[in-house]
């Protein structure tokens, strides 16, 4: 453990962005989940806006650096070219 206290608050400031960034990670992936599931329904109803909120939310933990940006922009191109897909072949 570290004996100065600005690395103990460090480390506790480390402890707590961890936590906070796994939760949004996860949370992300289950957006990223759930997107793909309404793609594949083909319940055209309800893919548009589970599409948007999930970009919304990529671009969100862009923002917040949990995503680099490249990574949030493969996501949604794969995500659109799905969508594509599944209308070309319906």
């Amino acid at each position: 453990m570290a004996n100065h206290k600005s690395t103990i608050k460090a480390h506790k400031q480390n402890v707590a962005r961890r936590s906070r960034n796994r939760e949004l990670r996860t949370q992300a992936r289950r957006a990223l989940k759930a997107a793909r599931a309404a793609i594949d329904s083909e319940d055209s109803s309800a893919t548009l806006p589970t599409l948007r909120t999930t970009a919304a939310l990529l671009d969100k933990l862009v923002r917040k650096g949990v995503l680099h940006a490249n990574t949030a922009a493969r996501y949604k191109h794969r995500l659109g070219r799905r969508l594509r897909k599944s209308a070309a072949s319906a």
